[in-house]
Formats: structure tokens, C-alpha cells, sequence
């Protein structure tokens, strides 16, 4: 299975849509076999969501998501977490521990001023 984090260096992206990359994470009998940073190819509404399925994405993590995004996602069988923040290596221990929680952040606007997923 694989899994994409929206990241901000090693961070993750509070703002999914601007993030600067997604880490996949290749992931076999609940461990890490591989990942690798794709760079954002660019925010066009509904684009990420079909990029990131046909990388064989199954689960988006982020900090702030709009709601179209994230039906969208969910339209593409990817199960999305958001609300999420911390180093990108605590954040894929804590989903392969089964501790990682969806805290819901929606962003509200397209305007983005660093303020998604408060």
C-alpha cells in the first residue's frame, strides 16, 4: 500500500494544495519498504487528487485540506487524514502504530495566509 504526505521540508504541509512535496510511502506487511519526495506538480482545482491515485496512492495525510479536495479524494478511493502536524518520520511511525488520528482540518478558503488546520 502506498500513503502520501503533504510536507513543508521534513514537516507536514498545513496547507495540502501549496505544500512544496508529498512523501509516498511504500508500505508492506506494516513496515516502510520504500519512499521517495515527488514535488507538488501545482495547485489546479481537482488535478492532486486524480496525480496522486495513479502514483497508487491509498491514503492523502495533511494538515488543512479544503472540503472539495477531500471528497474528491474520497471519490478516488484514498482515504484522507487531516488536522495532522509534526516531522514526516513520527507521522508514518504513528499510522504504522495505528495511532495517527484525522483531527479534520478543513480549510475554509483558497486564499492561503498560513492559517489552515487551526
Amino acid at each position: 500500500m502506498r500513503i502520501a504526505i503533504a510536507k513543508e521540508g521534513n514537516h507536514v504541509s498545513q496547507h495540502f494544495g501549496h505544500c512544496e512535496g508529498f512523501e509516498l510511502v511504500d508500505i508492506d506487511k506494516g513496515k516502510v519498504a520504500g519512499r521517495e519526495t515527488v514535488p507538488n506538480p501545482g495547485h489546479k482545482p481537482g488535478f492532486l487528487p486524480v496525480f496522486l491515485a495513479e502514483k497508487g496512492v491509498k491514503v492523502i495525510i495533511a494538515g488543512g485540506m479544503g472540503g472539495s479536495a477531500q471528497q474528491l479524494f474520497s471519490q478516488n478511493g484514498i482515504k484522507v487524514y487531516t488536522g495532522v502536524w509534526g516531522d514526516v518520520s513520527s507521522v508514518i511511525d504513528d499510522y504504522l502504530a495505528g495511532t495517527l488520528k484525522s483531527e479534520g482540518g478543513v480549510c475554509q478558503s483558497h486564499h492561503f495566509e498560513g492559517n489552515c488546520g487551526e
